[in-house]
């Protein structure tokens, strides 16, 4: 029972529960995670409806990508609040004038 004992370490020790290590998808559930906390929180001001929408929609790819190869369930925990914070950063940054509003047409 050594491997019991062995303490797990690092940044993505809560992420990766099986002992195995898994960059990609970690680092797909944390961009995800980041991208929704910014389209969400820019989403407040109208003024940054570009910055909103499109970090909502690339977190939504990001989010949906790493849904496919998640792993762990505590990656596809950290995969599914970040796609509803892109989600609905990207919905309000749409509404606000989306993705080109004033730069096209």
């Amino acid at each position: 029972m050594a491997q019991a004992a062995r303490p797990r370490n690092g940044p993505w020790a809560l992420l990766d529960t099986d002992g195995r290590r898994h960059p990609l998808q970690n680092a797909c559930a944390t961009l995800a995670l980041g991208l929704g906390l910014l389209a969400l929180i820019t989403a407040y001001w109208h003024d940054l409806h570009l910055v909103s929408s499109w970090a909502g929609l690339v977190g939504v790819l990001v989010g949906g990508w790493g849904q496919m190869i998640s792993v762990t369930t505590a990656e596809r925990f950290v995969l599914v609040v970040g796609l509803g914070t892109s989600a609905l950063g990207f919905f309000l940054g749409m509404a606000h004038g989306g993705l080109f509003g004033g730069l096209v047409g």
